[in-house]
């Protein structure tokens, strides 16, 4: 499988989306956050946006936000359990095992999802993580996880102009959870879900010296 080709496409796909503000109906808004969906274009449920100012610099906001195994995104979001690197296809670019835990008051039991992941920079200093995806040989379904798929998602840190200490963030998620899950649990649950992440990611970036 070409992981470089993929990863490549996603980034112009989480680009897309960054730019394109048409068909965003708001879904889900606080302090924090304001969540957004319009149906996906990649299977037949919805592409949610977030999109907040979180306080603290895009750098410290990264290195919350960013895939590592014990880093510190497994320590702060309720909704990843760990990660296992299956391949490091180049310097920017991998293919991750996620394994999430139980949700919903365990209506949503665990689940895993093989991603290619990449990283890219942007001139302004913009950092993004962009995935979805893939499959790998290394890592058939394994049993007691009901095996999720990630359409085109991930999130990215924008620098606020004359503000360095702010970051302007954007994630977005569209996930196919598999399994028989009743459509109205889902769609509940991601808003719920990415006000969560951004309240506990804004705690865990002002708990950085």
């Amino acid at each position: 499988m070409d992981y470089i080709h993929t990863a490549r496409s996603v980034e112009d796909r989480l680009l897309s989306y960054r730019k394109d503000e048409s068909g965003w109906k708001t879904c889900k808004k606080t302090n924090d956050v304001v969540v957004y969906w319009r149906p996906s274009c990649e299977f037949s449920g919805y592409v949610y946006k977030g999109e907040g100012i979180v306080n603290g610099s895009p750098e410290k906001v990264w290195d919350c936000l960013k895939p590592e195994i014990n880093g510190l995104r497994v320590k702060w979001d309720a909704n990843i359990k760990k990660f296992e690197l299956l391949e490091q296809v180049s310097a920017d670019v991998s293919v991750y095992r996620t394994v999430t835990p139980s949700a919903a008051m365990g209506i949503i039991s665990p689940r895993d999802f093989v991603d290619v992941i990449s990283i890219k920079r942007y001139e302004d200093g913009t950092v993004s993580s962009n995935a979805t995806n893939v499959s790998h040989p290394n890592c058939p379904p394994q049993p007691g996880y009901v095996r999720g798929f990630n359409h085109p998602c991930g999130c990215s840190c924008v620098p606020v102009p004359g503000e360095p200490g702010k970051t302007q963030l954007f994630s977005f998620f569209q996930t196919d959870l598999g399994g028989l899950l009743p459509r109205s649990v889902v769609d509940s649950f991601f808003p719920s879900s990415m006000v969560e992440f951004y309240s506990n990611l804004t705690k865990a970036v002002k708990s950085l010296k």
